[in-house]
């Protein structure tokens, strides 16, 4: 059996705060805004941000709840989502500089000789740079 041609399109994940994470994504992480859609009868708004067009991209979707009255629960479940830098101790002087959450500075990894940093968005989602020269 030949395995059918998959390909990764997005991650989706739920943001209280539409705008700000937006910020984020796109000032901070250097993304673009693909398409933004409201949703009036079933209250909510999707956001896809990222890289490049997603026909040839994965990229994610932020989803806001309009209704959501707390912030939401990350779970144990999910773990992290990556980006590649070319240098990661500037990048992290950076974000640092422009308000990021940094919350594992950069360095090698433990048992390993890779060197990556963990961020945090607004929601708490956590983002790992991993350095790409």
């Amino acid at each position: 059996m030949t395995a059918p041609a998959f390909r990764m399109l997005h991650t989706m994940i739920r943001v209280r705060d539409l705008d700000k994470s937006i910020d984020f994504y796109a000032r901070l992480l250097g993304m673009r805004v693909l398409r933004r859609n409201d949703y009036p009868d079933g209250k909510f708004t999707l956001a896809f941000v990222g890289y490049g067009d997603e026909d040839n991209n994965t990229v994610i979707e932020l989803t806001h709840n309009w209704d959501q009255p707390a912030p939401y629960e990350i779970g144990s479940g999910f773990g992290h989502l990556a980006l590649g830098v070319p240098d990661i101790y500037k990048t992290c002087e950076v974000l640092a500089a422009n308000g990021a959450k940094i919350t594992r500075a950069p360095g090698p990894m433990k048992h390993g000789t890779t060197v990556i940093a963990f961020i945090e968005d607004p929601d708490g989602y956590k983002i790992e740079l991993i350095e790409k020269k």
